[in-house]
């Protein structure tokens, strides 16, 4: 069965804009726990827009054995306040770390690696990464060429961006998205890869993914789901995910 995991990085955002330490990120990752999340995610960006550094180790404290999942650009330099991501995985040691190529200029992640590019460039990294007990998956977008060379650099899975699925799915046709992550997924299953996916996923086109796609492993879900919560409260709106994820009717 598909997992989820909550991305709380919108805590941080909320928190951040008006300063001081509420609301806590680390303490909506408990509230996400204790609703029924498999685990957590978090993406901290050298900026610190949203959630930092400190926030980091803070929630793998409180985890308690629950899946964390660390996200990051592997080639943004340190800099005061960030210091790298593989440093940052160093410190707490994430069960997963997800490594998305994102420039600090943008708003959010919009694409997959090139891997004809960056393959070479990443399989130290990834190395690094699984020398420190991390499983290792690479942000790809769907529809990308040579997925087997995830495999081949060491990656045990991918994260199939779904944000041209989302957007798709909202203005009525998912169609070509849709095949597009069904063959990638293929692909990345035929290599040995397991598959996660994230972005833009709410409970209006989680279920069209996954009743196309078999085998995803893991969904992250941050933006949506935390607006959902204003609407339905966290606890209710993390059950509709689960029940969505078994394969149901959101109650």
């Amino acid at each position: 069965m598909t997992v989820l995991s909550v991305n709380v990085n919108k805590i941080a955002v909320l928190r951040n804009s008006r300063g001081g330490a509420f609301p806590d990120p680390a303490a909506f990752s408990l509230k996400a726990l204790a609703a029924g999340a498999h685990g957590i995610t978090v993406h901290p960006r050298p900026d610190q827009r949203h959630i930092r550094s400190d926030d980091v180790a803070r929630i793998a404290g409180v985890l308690d054995g629950a899946e964390y999942n660390l996200e990051g650009n592997p080639f943004a330099p340190p800099r005061e306040g960030y210091p790298g991501f593989l440093e940052l995985v160093r410190r707490v040691r994430p069960a997963q770390a997800t490594l998305v190529p994102d420039g600090d200029g943008q708003i959010t992640s919009d694409h997959g690696f090139d891997l004809a590019r960056d393959a070479e460039r990443l399989r130290p990294l990834v190395a690094a990464l699984r020398a420190e007990g991390c499983r290792v998956s690479l942000f790809m977008d769907a529809g990308a060429t040579g997925i087997a060379r995830v495999a081949d650099i060491g990656a045990q899975r991918i994260e199939l961006y779904t944000g041209p699925f989302a957007h798709a799915h909202a203005g009525g046709d998912a169609s070509r998205e849709l095949a597009a992550c069904v063959a990638t997924a293929r692909e990345a299953r035929e290599a040995g890869l397991g598959v996660n996916a994230g972005h833009d996923l709410s409970l209006d086109n989680l279920g069209a993914l996954l009743g196309a796609v078999d085998g995803i492993d893991e969904v992250s879900i941050g933006h949506a789901l935390f607006a959902e919560a204003i609407e339905y409260g966290l606890a209710t709106t993390i059950a509709r995910y689960n029940d969505v994820l078994a394969g149901g009717t959101p109650r």
